[in-house]
C-alpha cells in the first residue's frame, strides 16, 4: 500500500490508522476476521479506529453504503482482534486482516446490514481470500475467536451470503426442535465429546467434560455464526448437528 493506492480494488481510498506494528515471529494472513464498529455514527467510528489514543484498527472499513477505504496496510498487524484465539493459535491480530463494518451493532439494537454493504464486503472479503489463500474455515467473526468478550458481527450478519460469494465456511443449519439438550452444570462423556467438536472446529476450549460458564459461551458463539435462529448457548440437537455437518464438510475432511 504506498501513500495513496489500496492494495485491493475494492477500496476507494487510504485512509491511513496509525494504529499498527509489525505481524510476530514472520507471519502472514492466514484468517480473515469480520467485526461491526458498535458504534452510532460510521463517522465517529472511523475516527476513533484512526484515533492514536484508542489503540484500536481495522485493515478495511465498510460504510453503510458500501464504499471502503483501506486503514492499515495489509502487511502490518492492525489492532482488530485484542484477546483471542482459534486452533491454538493467540495472537489473531499477527495472523488475520480485520474488516470493520459500520454497524450500531447490540448496541444499537442490532440493526440490519444494507445489501449494498454486504455485497461490498463479500467482494472485499472474496479479494482478501484469494490473494492470501485463506481457507474457508478461517473466516471468522470476532464473537468466534473471543467468545463472551465479543458478540460482533452478531446473529443478523448473512454469512450465508458470503458463502454464496465464494467466501466463509457454512452449512445449512439444521432445524431447531424441541428434544434433549445439554446446559449450564451437565457434566459425563456427552459434554467431553461437544467440547472436543467444538475445538476440532477451532474454537478454544478446555475439554473437562463440564458443561461450564466457557463452554456455554462458546456454544453461543457457534449460534451466532452458524446456527443465529436462536442464540441461547444450549446445546439442542439443531447446534450438535450443525457442528457435527460442518466438521464432516470441512475442505481439508474431503482430502
Amino acid at each position: 500500500m504506498s501513500a495513496l493506492t489500496p492494495e485491493s480494488p475494492l477500496a476507494s481510498k487510504v485512509f491511513p490508522s496509525p494504529n499498527h506494528g509489525e505481524r510476530k515471529d514472520g507471519q502472514r494472513p492466514s484468517m480473515l476476521i469480520l467485526h461491526y464498529t458498535g458504534m452510532p455514527h460510521e463517522g465517529e467510528a472511523l475516527q476513533w479506529l484512526c484515533n492514536p489514543v484508542s489503540q484500536v484498527s481495522a485493515h478495511y472499513f465498510v460504510f453503510g453504503d458500501g464504499r471502503v477505504l483501506q486503514l492499515v496496510p495489509e502487511s502490518r498487524r492492525a489492532w482488530h482482534a485484542g484477546l483471542s484465539s482459534w486452533d491454538g493459535e493467540h495472537d489473531i491480530n499477527s495472523c488475520s486482516i480485520g474488516i470493520e463494518i459500520a454497524n450500531p451493532g447490540h448496541p444499537g439494537g442490532l440493526p440490519p446490514f444494507p445489501e449494498e454493504q454486504i455485497e461490498s464486503v463479500a467482494a472485499l472479503a472474496k479479494d482478501i481470500v484469494t490473494r492470501w489463500r485463506i481457507p474457508a474455515t478461517r473466516v471468522l467473526g470476532h464473537s468466534d475467536v473471543a467468545p463472551g468478550r465479543k458478540v460482533d458481527p452478531g446473529e443478523l450478519f448473512p454469512w450465508k451470503k458470503l458463502h454464496e460469494a465464494g467466501v466463509g465456511h457454512w452449512v445449512a443449519p439444521a432445524a431447531t426442535s424441541d428434544g434433549r439438550f445439554f446446559s449450564r452444570g451437565d457434566q459425563g462423556m456427552p459434554i467431553e465429546a461437544l467440547q472436543a467438536m467444538l475445538v476440532m472446529y477451532g474454537y478454544g476450549l478446555k475439554i473437562n467434560g463440564v458443561f461450564d460458564e466457557d463452554t456455554e459461551k462458546v456454544v453461543a458463539a457457534f449460534q451466532r455464526h452458524f446456527r443465529p435462529e436462536r442464540v441461547d448457548g444450549v446445546a439442542d440437537a439443531s447446534t450438535i448437528t450443525t457442528l457435527r455437518n460442518l466438521i464432516a464438510a470441512r475442505p481439508q475432511a474431503a482430502a
